[in-house]
């Protein structure tokens, strides 16, 4: 599933294409990718068409259209086409005429007759809705993701507060970090990455952390972030792309997520996969030795 890097590169390639423009209409081929809309795919069309797309924004793993006046008629501004990308959505640009996606499963036509954003997803687990914006700190957010806490690289991030809040949990700091009412946007692949420049256990009780060494643990998960997101994001196959189609290029860079059984780049040990979650988690046995037992 695409993590907050992937994401926001996605979100900065539409909003370079989409901000400012105003929507012609909106073609839903595919129903279950609207699942979230209750009232169901032409009601969907039907509220989006004439809108200006006025900005495109993202908190975690979620991104938005934030949607403006209709055209001719009265402003309703405070809404906005909310997106997840789930686990093969895309969100791609294409010149109006281009031949479609095979799993092609919304178009929106703008009224200028430039290029079209088009939601691909082969697994149809992602999928789009509406939703009002309601304020949160300095960013509005859909009311449906109001739960989803700020993600690293927000203005809005309290470090203080997060660093009191992992501590006071009664479980393992990979849990933490993948805990979206916590900290939003962090995966499995950059939870394990972080962990390994902070030489964390992904067991390691949180209540046993002191405050310095949850502070090296957010240095670490954002000077992660910021790499993977120079780098396009991670791809590891052809579903997750960028709005131009193209792949990111970090998994060149990973330490241990995905290398079982590779040299830790830091000592040369073995890396190490353990089963988590109905996941995986990746560590070094040395760099990041197995913690006692809590003291719960």
């Amino acid at each position: 599933m695409p993590e907050l890097p992937e994401v926001e590169v996605v979100r900065s390639g539409v909003a370079e294409h989409v901000a400012g423009r105003r929507l012609a209409g909106v073609e839903v081929l595919h129903p279950r990718a609207v699942r979230g809309h209750p009232p169901g795919p032409e009601d969907f069309a039907s509220v989006l068409a004439g809108r200006v797309v006025e900005d495109v924004s993202r908190r975690g793993k979620y991104l938005w259209l934030s949607l403006g006046e209709v055209g001719g008629g009265a402003p309703r501004a405070g809404q906005a086409v909310l997106a997840h990308l789930g686990m093969s959505g895309q969100l791609l640009v294409q010149p109006s005429g281009a031949v479609d996606e095979k799993h092609l499963r919304v178009r929106f036509r703008f009224a200028d007759d430039g290029p079209e954003l088009r939601f691909v997803d082969q697994r149809t687990f992602g999928g789009l809705s509406l939703a009002e914006l309601v304020p949160s700190t300095d960013l509005a957010v859909p009311d449906s993701i109001g739960h989803i806490a700020a993600d690293p690289l927000e203005p809005a991030f309290d470090r203080e507060a997060v660093v009191r809040l992992v501590r006071s949990r009664r479980t393992g700091i990979k849990r933490a970090l993948l805990d979206q009412n916590l900290i939003s946007g962090i995966g499995n692949i950059y939870a394990d990455e972080a962990l390994w420049r902070a030489r964390l256990h992904w067991a390691h009780p949180t209540a046993e952390l002191d405050d310095e060494r949850v502070h090296a643990l957010l240095d670490s998960v954002v000077e992660v972030l910021g790499e993977a997101l120079v780098a396009g994001g991670t791809s590891f196959d052809s579903l997750y792309v960028n709005v131009n189609g193209r792949s990111g290029y970090f998994s060149r860079s990973l330490s241990v997520y995905g290398r079982a059984g590779s040299p830790c780049p830091r000592c040369g040990t073995a890396i190490r996969r353990d089963a988590f979650t109905n996941r995986s988690s990746y560590s070094c046995p040395s760099c990041q030795p197995v913690p006692p037992e809590p003291h719960w």
